[in-house]
């Protein structure tokens, strides 16, 4: 009588949260404050508490980079995130010289 051989092979065990196809992460971005003439430290700290949740020290120490640098990173997120904070900057205007300048771009 033949007998036949029968071979199993295992998959591989997967860890937790493991998938088949590999996550890609989105780029990310910087959105940037840039300085001028005409807004105080108190309104860049306040705008940064109200638009961002920066502690006082933190929006102080912000404030100070825009005005020694010329602009500084408040926040690095996805482009659409980054997007809506600049945006926000921008409509941010509860001061008569109008808004502060952001801008966007991609994290190197």
């Amino acid at each position: 009588m033949d007998q036949a051989v029968v071979a199993v092979v295992k998959p591989k065990r997967k860890r937790r949260g493991q998938t088949d196809r590999q996550v890609r992460r989105q780029p990310r971005y910087h959105v940037l404050l840039w300085d001028d003439d005409d807004h105080t430290y108190d309104y860049v700290i306040g705008m940064l508490r109200e638009l961002f949740g920066y502690q006082v020290e933190e929006g102080f120490q912000l404030a100070e980079e825009v005005d020694n640098r010329g602009k500084a990173i408040v926040l690095t997120t996805t482009r659409e995130h980054a997007e809506l904070k600049r945006d926000q900057i921008h409509a941010y205007g509860h001061d008569p010289c109008g808004s502060m300048s952001a801008t966007i771009e991609p994290e190197r």
